[in-house]
């Protein structure tokens, strides 16, 4: 697909929310990555079930590698792209680890003043809005733009998620929109 609107050199770093392999989220993620329009360069973040659990004890001067390296590729990016499920209602812990890292120093942290959108889909009628919601509002607090517009929040009932073409239409109108995001236009 290519739009001649994209900007170019746009760097998305992709934060997946479920750590199996063959999930349809990260599958929806590694798609996203194969579909960009021309000039969006999206880049699937891995190792997440690497980084400990935050604790301000290893948050000091010498931070854990995985922590270290999830915080450069976030703050050499343009752009956060969150695709995830919904675990209980919620989003998964390993996401939850992940904005915490992030998160810190506080007021300076990878993710202030990204813009970031969330997408996902569930096997429940209202395809991971809880999740999305609360993804949302944490990298709200962690200093993130959250683009609301460039939510989607997609049911995999009865539907191939993967294969339907206005759900593709969807996802990659919301992955414009947050590379569209103009951040001093929405600050005025």
């Amino acid at each position: 697909m290519t739009d001649t609107n994209a900007p170019t050199g746009t760097r998305i770093v992709v934060l997946v929310g479920s750590l199996r392999s063959g999930s349809v989220n990260r599958r929806l993620a590694e798609q996203l990555a194969g579909d960009a329009p021309a000039g969006l360069d999206l880049e699937i973040v891995e190792g997440l079930a690497e980084l400990p659990f935050y604790n301000e004890d290893l948050d000091g001067d010498e931070v854990p590698a995985p922590a270290q390296r999830l915080r450069d590729r976030v703050a050499a990016a343009d752009r956060v792209l969150v695709v995830t499920p919904e675990y209980n209602g919620t989003m998964p812990a390993v996401l939850k680890n992940a904005i915490d890292w992030l998160s810190r120093p506080y007021g300076a942290g990878a993710l202030s003043g990204k813009p970031l959108a969330v997408l996902g889909t569930t096997p429940t009628p209202y395809g991971g809005k809880w999740a999305h919601a609360d993804v949302r509002r944490s990298a709200a607090v962690a200093g993130a733009v959250v683009v609301e517009d460039a939510t989607v929040s997609q049911s995999s009932l009865e539907v191939d998620v993967l294969a339907d073409a206005a759900i593709t239409a969807r996802v990659l109108g919301a992955l414009q929109t947050l590379a569209d995001h103009d951040q001093e236009a929405s600050a005025a």
